[in-house]
């Protein structure tokens, strides 16, 4: 089955999320969601997320899902918000546990606190109206990463970039990389003409943002995981690289949000949210 995709990028962030529903008036899922964040100010705003909820209202649908293909660390989620105006369970990894443990020490928050409607076991099936979907455990970038199968589409989180971007980093807490070449590899092993969704795109000079591509393309072309390139290459590339990469700008507050399934710390006695920024941590 080959369900209707609808994406929306944010260019702030480079995020894309993606509403996959079988027809107009059914049932849909609404994957990687963004909340808008300014760092400088520390305000939020929905413009982003209200694009998403337009468009599923339009269309006369009904959101059973707002998944997470894993804690971002580039964008604050929109899922609670989402979840207030459209309804749908927050489904993510059951491994993010382990992501939400190696940051509680930083946080001060524990596992228990994350309100996750739904956490996935790996390979579990699950159906968006008549579309059934599968969700794979795909670790590397980080533990808990998930892609999401439905039909003949796959959203890959980071697991994968465009061709010419090649993968994510792996050195975020958890993070290996030869995790995440077989994870890849499993992807790569699909179908050749399954349709791989990226969640990001950071378009080199003079090409548009993308997000869409099929197997075929990226075993052909992937800068860091077309046929041929070993695990031993790959570990020693992904590792070098990262080396050289500055954390995200937005990985302080999105970590904190994105491990409690979005939702903003609760207000002091002041009435006011507050984040944490912790010091010499990271």
């Amino acid at each position: 089955m080959q369900p209707q995709i609808q994406a929306f990028f944010d260019p702030a962030t480079s995020t894309v999320t993606y509403v996959v529903f079988e027809a107009d008036g059914g049932d849909c899922a609404i994957i990687d969601s963004v909340l808008d964040y300014e760092p400088k100010s520390g305000r939020t705003a929905t413009r982003a997320a209200d694009l998403v909820i337009a468009f599923v209202r339009a269309h006369g649908l009904h959101c059973r899902w707002l998944l997470e293909t894993h804690a971002h660390a580039d964008h604050l989620s929109a899922a609670p918000y989402l979840q207030v105006e459209l309804g749908g369970k927050i489904g993510i990894g059951a491994a993010i546990s382990e992501v939400q443990q190696a940051f509680a020490a930083i946080f001060t928050r524990t596992p228990a606190q994350a309100r996750f409607d739904h956490l996935f076991a790996p390979d579990e099936v699950f159906h968006i109206g008549p579309l059934e979907a599968r969700a794979l455990h795909v670790p590397g970038h980080t533990p808990a990463d998930m892609a999401y199968c439905i039909g003949d589409a796959v959203f890959v989180g980071d697991t994968l970039f465009m061709p010419d971007l090649g993968s994510a980093r792996c050195d975020f807490p958890g993070g290996c990389a030869s995790m995440l070449y077989r994870s890849a590899q499993t992807l790569l092993a699909l179908a050749p003409e399954t349709r791989l969704f990226m969640c990001h795109d950071y378009p080199p000079a003079g090409r548009a943002p993308r997000w869409e591509v099929t197997v075929a393309e990226q075993r052909a072309s992937n800068i860091h995981l077309r046929d041929g390139i070993s695990e031993l290459d790959f570990v020693a590339m992904r590792g070098a690289r990262d080396a050289t990469l500055e954390m995200p700008t937005l990985i302080l507050p999105a970590i904190q949000v994105n491990l409690n399934a979005g939702r903003l710390p609760e207000p002091e006695e002041n009435g006011v949210r507050y984040l944490k920024i912790p010091l010499n941590a990271i």
